[in-house]
């Protein structure tokens, strides 16, 4: 599988305005030895997402971990637009540790990207999890997110 990161992170900041406002920045979009794809963004320290303790604000977690599970979508599926729309089902996040300064979010395919997509052509509506982990840029984990993704074929 060959991924172009810069095009999935322009089409992501694109078609996810709220992902420019926090000032999301794509460090990788790649494919894995596995046949998965991982996705890694960064949400900056800023005060204009800060919380009450000065850290990242969990709304603005929330969002850095379902928009890196978005990428990982992308990357993956993002050749069958014309035929299915990539829709969020679910998302449950644990936060684990306070976070501070800036934080990544490392995304990961749950299912083989071969698989959702033998469902599709069979013509179910296949659902997949992405599995995120938001650390400290030293790589202390700090929340833990799936994201439950669908294609809706059109």
């Amino acid at each position: 599988m060959s991924i172009d990161s810069r095009q999935v992170a322009a089409g992501m900041l694109e078609a996810v305005p709220f992902a420019r406002t926090l000032g999301f920045e794509f460090v990788e979009v790649a494919p894995e030895t596995d046949g998965g794809v991982r996705a890694v963004v960064r949400l900056p320290d800023s005060p204009a997402t800060h919380n009450h303790v000065g850290g990242p604000h969990a709304g603005a977690m929330f969002t850095l971990g379902e928009t890196a599970s978005g990428a990982v979508v992308m990357a993956a599926f993002g050749h069958l637009l014309d035929r299915a729309t990539p829709l969020a089902v679910s998302a449950d996040i644990a936060y684990r540790k306070l976070a501070m300064g800036a934080v990544r979010a490392t995304a990961r395919l749950g299912r083989p990207a071969a698989e959702v997509l033998a469902e599709l052509e069979a013509g179910q509506r296949p659902e997949f999890p992405v599995h995120v982990e938001i650390a400290t840029e030293e790589g202390k984990p700090t929340s833990e997110m799936t994201v439950v993704w669908t294609l809706r074929p059109h």
